[in-house]
């Protein structure tokens, strides 16, 4: 019945009038400015204030620290969705704080392995008013020690070269500090609750590169079918990246969607080589 109410909710609001989010509104809520694409609005909270490493390989927030918050509008409702960077210990009042605002939970895992001190992320969902859900969920980034408020500028530094990754993947990436990201959406329509979910709400297998010397680490998630998962799993390992979760992120996904996410250090072309090899085995758009 649950399932059944979510989907005519999301039917309704398909049939509704699209609208642009109120991006000052929400930039307002959020003590900094977000990006908009289409009608989705998203907002990111680096956790700059963890130290993690993985073995002796530093993380940078950029690469595998950071939460996010994306809000859909479609008619005067909005559908917000998003993944939120905590230690083991902020856990219990997350999802405390969750439940009290009335967002839900949709997924509680991992997506490294043997990372010190140990991190969690927590998949939120909510529907309603878009200023009013941002305001609830910065509530919850309120419990934890997620930095809040305006962003600081980005410290100077060398620009990495990044040539032997774009000559593999093919095309250029968003290049932040020595973070290189990627995002490849998927070919299908794919939907959440009877509503169309574009890339930017999560849709798209994110793949982000840390430059460290002469190496480079990366991790992500690929958003996969079912049958595409050991596909994937084969290619990655075969190029030494390691495979460290797969689970759902979502719910009520149409069709159901795997995340796979992925931890690999090495010489920069081979690492590529193996992202590249494991996105030849999806439906991608690349």
């Amino acid at each position: 019945m649950k399932k059944l109410s979510l989907f005519l909710i999301g039917v309704t609001l398909m049939l509704c009038c699209s609208a642009q989010v109120d991006s000052a509104g929400l930039d307002k809520v959020f003590d900094r400015k977000g990006t908009v694409t289409g009608n989705v609005y998203r907002v990111t909270f680096p956790r700059s204030d963890l130290k993690i490493s993985v073995g002796d390989f530093s993380v940078a927030p950029g690469l595998a620290l950071t939460s996010w918050v994306a809000l859909h509008g479609m008619g005067s409702e909005s559908m917000m969705m998003g993944d939120l960077c905590m230690l083991d210990s902020e856990e219990p009042a997350v999802v405390a704080k969750l439940v009290e605002v009335g967002l839900g939970v949709t997924a509680i895992h991992n997506h490294l392995v043997g990372e010190k001190p140990a991190i969690k992320f927590l998949h939120f969902s909510g529907s309603g008013d878009a200023v009013t859900l941002a305001g609830k969920i910065k509530q919850v980034f309120a419990v934890t020690g997620t930095p809040l408020g305006a962003r600081g500028a980005p410290v100077a530094m060398a620009a990495p070269d990044w040539s032997a990754v774009e000559a593999v993947l093919g095309s250029k990436g968003k290049k932040s500090g020595n973070v290189l990201s990627y995002g490849f959406p998927r070919n299908e329509k794919l939907m959440e609750s009877g509503m169309e979910m574009p890339a930017p709400m999560g849709m798209a297998t994110g793949i982000n590169l840390q430059m460290a010397g002469s190496k480079v680490g990366t991790t992500g998630d690929f958003v996969l079918l079912a049958d595409e998962v050991n596909k994937v799993v084969k290619a990655l390992e075969s190029h030494g990246i390691t495979v460290t979760a797969i689970h759902n992120h979502m719910l009520f996904d149409e069709p159901r969607l795997f995340m796979l996410h992925f931890w690999g250090v090495g010489e920069p072309g081979k690492i590529a080589e193996g992202l590249k090899a494991a996105l030849d085995q999806t439906n991608s758009k690349k």
